[in-house]
């Protein structure tokens, strides 16, 4: 089954992730804060990590930087980073170049999301 661990602070975008990927097959760790998104990644092996960009405690992109530290997490996890904060196109291509995805929560559906996860399995 494929594992997936969701660091996302609004509760109700990740509780609509939480009923969609579950009811999909897809066994789901939702985290609220960013501290505790990145001890269960590095705890816990995921297929994916959904990462928000502002988080409590820790930012996403700060995540993303040790995520991607060698021997930290399983190499063949994918991060894909979402967000609705608008970034100027620097920050964005340089998350863009370290995460496996970058997409705009507004635009993104619980079943596009799905559709995303299947074509990067």
């Amino acid at each position: 089954m494929t594992k997936v661990l969701c660091i996302e602070d609004d509760r109700f975008i990740g509780e609509m992730y939480e009923r969609s990927l579950k009811k999909a097959g897809y066994e789901f760790d939702l985290r609220a804060d960013g501290d505790e998104g990145l001890q269960a990644a590095m705890a816990n092996y995921y297929d994916f990590i959904l990462l928000d960009l502002m988080l409590p405690n820790k930012k996403g992109d700060e995540i993303l930087t040790e995520l991607k530290k060698p021997g930290t997490i399983d190499p063949k996890t994918k991060i894909i980073m979402l967000t609705n904060f608008q970034q100027d196109d620097a920050a964005r291509m340089s998350l863009e170049n370290v995460a496996d995805a970058y997409l705009i929560k507004a635009d993104i559906t619980p079943r596009r999301l799905i559709s995303i996860i299947e074509r990067m399995s």
